[in-house]
């Protein structure tokens, strides 16, 4: 279980642009604490991977703070970041010809202190996370023979091995079906509540954020529309002027307080 460390990433009004868009994101502030599990939301183009990439280092804010228990992550170095976080973008190399367990291994190499051999804990880290994410039938496979989703998972058994602090995922379900959209969710938000991992998951679907997530945020064209719990930013009032449809909220049958967003007909004024 990971130590009660408070805030593992906060950013403090950051802002980034492109030359021909310089106020395209921001200002964003917000705390990610121990245990949590965010999901950023919102429209297409509405800088929700950029949001996750700043978040993960990859990406330098023109303004505005970044920071991983106090210290600035653009100033940390790649090896200290991958020890506390790890960051699964929505295009994962599937053409691979490394096995599954090879590339879940990978997930370790920021804690080998000679970066060449793993060790036996290592060997049993990342059968853990192949278990976790139900890859273990793979796992002498080449990543190029499965299919999408089921490399979408191998990639994500590689960054539990990587034993982050903070889990970033930009679309991890996007490939998956129905079963293992849920089984994904499910596995994150265990993690958060069992071993206080910190999670940020982008995702087009608002229904699992409102189910899974304890905070969600609401991008619209790079700015904050909303941010909170789910019972807070998931209803129809707020997502309307976002996404620009006529929304309701429907009682999920047999789960008391539980409810699914679902379009009707008919398009809503949207906010610019």
């Amino acid at each position: 279980m990971y130590p009660d460390e408070g805030e593992r990433l906060t950013l403090r009004d950051v802002r980034f642009g492109y030359p021909r868009r310089p106020e395209f994101l921001g200002p964003i502030s917000l705390a990610v604490r121990a245990g949590e599990f965010w999901a950023v939301v919102g429209p297409n183009g509405a800088g929700k991977s950029t949001l996750l990439r700043l978040m993960a280092g990859l990406t330098v804010p023109l303004s505005g703070e970044i920071t991983q228990r106090g210290e600035s992550l653009i100033r940390l170095s790649p090896r200290r970041r991958a020890r506390s976080i790890a960051f699964v973008p929505q295009r994962t190399p599937c053409d691979l010809d490394a096995t599954v367990r090879d590339v879940v291994l990978m997930g370790r190499f920021p804690h080998r202190l000679l970066g060449l051999f793993e060790s036996a804990l290592d060997h049993r880290i990342a059968e853990q996370a192949m278990a976790t994410t139900q890859t273990l039938p793979f796992v002498d496979r080449a990543l190029s023979t499965l299919s999408g989703g089921e490399a979408q998972r191998v990639h994500l058994a590689a960054a539990i091995a990587q034993e982050p602090r903070l889990l970033l995922l930009d679309e991890p379900t996007a490939s998956l079906d129905i079963e293992h959209q849920l089984a994904i969710f499910s596995i994150l938000q265990d993690r958060t509540r069992v071993d206080g991992l910190s999670v940020v998951v982008v995702t087009h679907d608002v229904n699992l954020a409102a189910r899974f997530c304890t905070h969600v945020l609401l991008l619209n064209d790079g700015k904050a529309a909303a941010m909170g719990p789910p019972d807070a930013v998931v209803t129809p009032a707020v997502l309307e002027p976002v996404y620009g449809v006529r929304l309701a909220s429907v009682e999920v049958p047999g789960e008391v307080g539980a409810n699914w967003i679902v379009p009707i007909s008919g398009i809503a004024s949207r906010t610019p």
